[in-house]
C-alpha cells in the first residue's frame, strides 16, 4: 500500500508539477500533495499532532488534521493549579494509541512545512487518532481550519477533561507567545536556532517552543545559524527536533 502511493506521488511529480524531495537520509518531503487515497504503515510519534509513518526506509510526515496539541515544551495547569505537562502527555498519549499498528492515513493537503495533513485512524480499532486526542482533552479542535472536532471538544470542555480542567493556553498562542520572546541573541523576527549535533552531525532546528530552545546555543563558526520560518530552516534542509 505505501509502494502505491509513492508510485502515486511520482505520477503526481509529472502530472502536476508536484515536488518530492529528499528529507534527511531516511525522510520524503512532499511539498503539494493535494490527492493521494490512503498512507499507510507503521508510525512513530514526533509530537502530539504529528507522525513519521514508515515503509522500507522511507518515512512521510503526517500532521493530524483537525486537530492542535499543545506544544512538546507546554505546560498546563489543573482545576488545584497544578502544572502538568501537557504537551508531553499529548505525545505519550499518541505514541500510546498507534504502537503495534499500522495507521490508515487519507491526505487532504499539505502544510506550509512540508507535511502531508491527514486523517488518521488505527488499523486495529479504527480508532480515529484525532478525535480521540481531543476527545480525552488533549488537543483542542483546531476551528481555524475545521469543524470536525468541534462537538467532541464541546463535550470535553462541559466535563473538564485534560486542557480544560485548569487553565492551558491553545497551542496557536503559545506559539505566538514563544515567538515574541525569543532568546536575547536571536537576530530581530528570526528566532529559530538551527543547532548541529556534536554525536551525529545532525542539523536541527528549534523553534523558541521547543523544549531545548533554552538550553540550545548557536555556534556560527560550527556552521550553525538562525532561521527565520520553519519552512527557511526545512528548505535550507534542517530537520525539526523531535518533541517526545
Amino acid at each position: 500500500m505505501f509502494r502505491s502511493f509513492l508510485s502515486d506521488l511520482a505520477t503526481a511529480v509529472c502530472t502536476l508539477g508536484i515536488a518530492a524531495a529528499a528529507m534527511g537520509a531516511n525522510a520524503a518531503k512532499a511539498d503539494n500533495v493535494m490527492t493521494v487515497n490512503r498512507i499507510e504503515g507503521p508510525a512513530k510519534v514526533v509530537d502530539g499532532d504529528t507522525l513519521d509513518i514508515r515503509s522500507n526506509g522511507n518515512v512521510i510526515r503526517i500532521r493530524i488534521e483537525g486537530i492542535d496539541a499543545p506544544e512538546s515544551g507546554q505546560t498546563c495547569r489543573d482545576g488545584s493549579g497544578k502544572v502538568w505537562q501537557c504537551g508531553r502527555n499529548a505525545a505519550r498519549r499518541l505514541a500510546t494509541l498507534i504502537a503495534d499498528r499500522n495507521i490508515r492515513c487519507a491526505p487532504s493537503g499539505v502544510d506550509n512545512y512540508s507535511r502531508v495533513i491527514a486523517s488518521c485512524r488505527t488499523g486495529k480499532g479504527n480508532v480515529d487518532l484525532g478525535g480521540r486526542l481531543v476527545e480525552e482533552g488533549l488537543a483542542w479542535a483546531f476551528r481555524r481550519y475545521s469543524d470536525t472536532y468541534v462537538p467532541l471538544e464541546d463535550v470535553a470542555r462541559a466535563h473538564g477533561v485534560g486542557i480544560w480542567s485548569g487553565q492551558a493556553i491553545p497551542a496557536w498562542e503559545y506559539r505566538r507567545t514563544r515567538w515574541s520572546n525569543p532568546d536575547a541573541h536571536a537576530p530581530k523576527d528570526c528566532p529559530i536556532k538551527g543547532n548541529i549535533s556534536n554525536k551525529t552531525g545532525e542539523r536541527i532546528y528549534h523553534p523558541p517552543w521547543s523544549p531545548w530552545y533554552a538550553k540550545t546555543q548557536i555556534d556560527p563558526s560550527r556552521g550553525e545559524r538562525w532561521f527565520c520560518s520553519e519552512a527557511d530552516a526545512i528548505s535550507a534542509g534542517w530537520l525539526p527536533a523531535g518533541g517526545m
